[in-house]
């Protein structure tokens, strides 16, 4: 991956709506050269995809907790499940599983709090393994996901 390719990343992080004329305009390309790269980064898995940001209080789910998740068992099989299920939840958003204490971190995105608080009850605890489960509140987003750091200018 050289300089052009970085380039083409971090503009797609910027914009992944551009047309392949405007991307091309923006790193110095022809159309043609830039669309054999883009598909190339698609094909190499560099690009995993494409998506819309959503406002979760646009599509009902602005309540946003973080949950941290420590496991009593942590065998095979019960790991497998656990995390089998956690990816199959709509409400679970991002799911990370951590090195020490906690176990996993987990992002849900629900309508408020009394949706939490039946999600926790009726279906997070009810998950194997779990000895337990710790809540987080954001008080405000102080910076949103913007893509991965591949600024051209301060990369090789």
């Amino acid at each position: 991956m050289d300089r052009t390719d970085r380039r083409i990343l971090h503009e797609l992080q910027q914009d992944g709506r551009l047309t392949n004329a405007e991307l091309a305009s923006r790193v110095d390309l022809t159309p043609s050269p830039c669309l054999r790269r883009v598909r190339q980064l698609e094909q190499d898995g560099v690009i995993t995809g494409y998506r819309a940001l959503l406002d979760g209080a646009a599509v009902g789910r602005a309540f946003q907790p973080f949950v941290t998740i420590v496991m009593r068992h942590e065998d095979r099989a019960t790991v497998a499940e656990f995390e089998q299920r956690v990816a199959r939840l709509p409400e679970v958003v991002e799911a990370h599983r951590l090195f020490g204490d906690p176990d996993y971190l987990l992002r849900i995105a629900v309508a408020d709090i009394a949706a939490y608080e039946r999600f926790v009850t009726d279906v997070l605890s009810g998950l194997p393994g779990i000895a337990q489960v710790n809540s987080l509140m954001t008080m405000k987003r102080v910076k949103a996901d913007t893509g991965l750091p591949v600024v051209p200018e301060r990369l090789p």
